[in-house]
């Protein structure tokens, strides 16, 4: 009864490598999530590879989606809706979690929900009572994505800055994998970071596109600089090798929060959001707390296990959404490419700042 009454959603996440199932209900909240990762199964090969994922993704969702309705309690009757991860993302990755969502929207005769996953993401962390109020700023950090967000409402959205090649989370993993860490290598190379107390003496890494104040991003210049003064050093020194990754960090991190204090000036907003896997970062996270705080401001992130992809966060999305999101189970459409602000409502709001932040 609990979720006839509160709009009770099952929502499939499969935008790249998480195979990500959850119920959740309006009132209840998250009532059961499952989440199967494939590290294991692209460690070999230093990356995601598509066409791995979509299988893997294919084959376990069955025994997700029954394995969470079983914790959850309820059975598929007892649901509102069925919902899915439409893009962005890998198309083969998204086109297997569409077409498991479709076939039980389908068996169960129930509305099928088509998710924005960068929105799933700026809005995961009202789950846990962390979210900011409208209007703020958001930065989503992934290994996909690296985006500014002017969040003025809900599905009301304006990209202020995005990355002009590799995201932020790419060029962290590239760049561990140069210094032979495992994929994937974000949170290995942080851990080796810590390890030093202060960047590797002589070695300066740029912080791109900073000059001109752009909220755009660019990280390919970054990882060539970082290659090259790897080349250069002792790289089997433990010593070299630990300063050598607090550079890379410190690059950027300083890029990111220059960006976001640039961002948060253009639109006006003392609050700032990050989400996305980088968003777990620590370093990040201390960083942009202290300059937004000093600023006035707030800073706003989900918790650790919230930052990464996940099953949960397209659930809630597809339950504060509702029908809004509803499309033909019998198209399922999937966007590998797919702008935020495409969800703006037809109603506009005020005009919001270019992509140059002002002096």
């Amino acid at each position: 009864m609990l979720c006839a009454m509160n709009f009770c959603v099952l929502g499939i996440e499969s935008s790249c490598d998480e195979t990500g199932v959850a119920v959740y209900a309006r009132q209840g909240g998250l009532l059961a999530e499952s989440l199967y990762s494939q590290v294991d199964l692209h460690a070999t090969y230093g990356g995601v590879v598509p066409e791995l994922a979509a299988r893997d993704h294919a084959r376990r969702l069955p025994a997700l989606v029954a394995q969470t309705l079983d914790a959850a309690g309820i059975a598929p009757g007892a649901l509102d809706a069925v919902a899915y991860t439409a893009g962005p993302g890998l198309a083969g990755a998204l086109l297997a979690g569409a077409a498991c969502a479709a076939g039980l929207a389908t068996a169960w005769d129930k509305p099928l929900l088509a998710v924005h996953h960068m929105e799933a993401h700026l809005l995961a962390p009202l789950m846990e009572g962390q979210g900011a109020d409208f209007p703020f700023v958001a930065l989503l950090v992934s290994g996909g994505h690296t985006l500014l967000v002017h969040a003025r409402a809900l599905g009301d959205y304006q990209i202020l800055g995005q990355s002009l090649d590799d995201a932020v989370g790419e060029a962290f993993d590239k760049s561990a994998s140069l210094l032979g860490l495992p994929y994937p290598g974000g949170a290995a190379l942080a851990a080796l970071a810590a390890q030093a107390p202060a960047p590797l003496p002589g070695v300066k890494l740029p912080r791109p596109m900073t000059r001109q104040r752009s909220l755009d991003f660019s990280f390919s210049g970054l990882k060539t600089a970082f290659a090259l003064a790897l080349r250069e050093q002792d790289a089997q020194d433990p010593e070299v090798r630990a300063g050598l990754a607090r550079a890379f960090e410190e690059a950027v991190v300083d890029t990111l929060e220059r960006k976001c204090l640039w961002a948060l000036q253009a639109a006006g907003c003392t609050r700032l959001l990050i989400g996305g896997g980088v968003a777990a970062n620590r370093r990040l996270q201390q960083r942009l707390a202290a300059a937004v705080q000093a600023r006035g401001g707030s800073l706003h992130c989900p918790p650790l296990r919230l930052c990464t992809d996940n099953g949960a966060m397209i659930a809630h999305l597809a339950a504060l959404r509702g029908p809004a999101l509803a499309v033909a189970a019998d198209a399922a459409p999937v966007h590998a490419r797919w702008s935020l602000e495409a969800l703006r409502p037809a109603t506009p709001s005020p005009e919001t700042p270019a992509r140059t932040a002002p002096p």
